[in-house]
């Protein structure tokens, strides 16, 4: 991994510890530019097909999982 593209959130807060800890560079997305953000968006849209967005994602159990990587 070179580089980083986080999102704004204060879950980020300490984005300074993590980039030292990995030595690579971190840049923050533009809000409501999913675009900077290519390989998060295609991710999530791609297990949304299998766990919708009102679905909990820490109620999917591991056959779940498995099921939707084959």
């Amino acid at each position: 991994m070179h580089t980083l593209t986080y999102d704004n959130g204060k879950e980020m807060a300490e984005h300074e510890q993590i980039t030292d800890e990995l030595g690579i560079k971190v840049y923050f997305a533009h809000p409501y530019s999913s675009w900077e953000r290519r390989v998060n968006e295609n991710t999530s849209g791609l297990i949304r097909q299998y766990f919708p967005k009102n679905r909990e994602l820490t109620d999917v159990t591991r056959e779940e999982i498995d099921k939707a990587m084959q």
